[in-house]
């Protein structure tokens, strides 16, 4: 991957058996760019949560859809983004709801589900959502940032 601006793009239907396919080419790409296993194993939990967002929400009242799924070079590291068409949410609205909640909430009095947003910016450098048609997540994992916990 010399060029800096190399991209791989997929369309895989909205649903959880085609998943494989989005975590082995992440796999493929993040071990080309010089990635550790830690961070791609991070970025494939990463992926897979806006996925299943995306398969479980954007379509849930529209029947079947597609995902696209593109994996972008960058200086610095590695951008994906996972869109779909289907049903928006109000993304302030949801991190705010659930940030409020949880502050002062035991683990095991905790909801179920709301928490991929949450799991997303804990492992990824950088988080963007878009829902202005559809949903778009952005997910970016800088390449030389090594993880400070010693």
């Amino acid at each position: 991957m010399a060029d800096m601006k190399t991209s791989v793009q997929l369309t895989i239907p909205a649903e959880a058996d085609y998943l494989d396919i989005v975590r082995l080419t992440l796999y493929g790409l993040a071990v080309k760019l010089g990635f550790e296993y830690e961070q791609i194993e991070d970025m494939k939990v990463a992926v897979g949560e806006a996925c299943n967002n995306a398969i479980i929400h954007g379509y849930e009242h529209r029947g079947s859809g597609e995902l696209h799924v593109s994996f972008e070079q960058q200086l610095d590291g590695l951008k994906i983004c996972v869109r779909d068409k289907g049903s928006s949410f109000n993304y302030e609205q949801a991190v705010n709801r659930t940030a409020g909640a949880l502050h002062a909430t035991r683990l095991s009095e905790a909801p179920i589900g709301g928490l991929g947003l949450y799991m997303m910016q804990a492992l990824m450098d950088h988080v963007e959502v878009n829902t202005t048609s559809g949903t778009e997540v952005i997910l970016t994992k800088l390449l030389g940032r090594k993880e400070e916990m010693a």
